[in-house]
């Protein structure tokens, strides 16, 4: 009686996410880089806008989200800030839309 080979795991079903978790990071990335851009068109915080570049290389060097969870956190702090100063193009939408996808974590 002959034996079947075991096949060894496919590269791409060993690394796969669940699907909660590939949203989730999906949804701060877009959070990170919309917060990214906000901070370069309002010209603010150059120190957070390294920082958030920095992490999002990391991330897709890595796909370690955590970073990224703490810079859309420090970003949320600047634009609420921004939010009482009545800063143009700063809006509420926005910062709950931060807020969101730090929820999702």
């Amino acid at each position: 009686m002959a034996k079947a080979i075991a096949k060894p795991a496919s590269k791409a079903s060993s690394k796969k996410a669940p699907a909660k978790a590939k949203s989730a990071s999906a949804n701060i990335e877009k959070a990170s880089n919309d917060a990214l851009a906000k901070l370069k068109a309002l010209n603010i915080d150059h120190q957070l806008q390294a920082d958030i570049e920095w992490c999002l290389g990391s991330y897709h060097s890595d796909g370690n989200p955590v970073g990224l969870f703490d810079m859309v956190n420090r970003s949320i702090t600047v634009f609420k800030s921004e939010l009482e100063k009545k800063t143009k193009g700063v809006t509420a939408k926005l910062v709950n839309d931060l807020e969101k996808a730090v929820a999702s974590k």
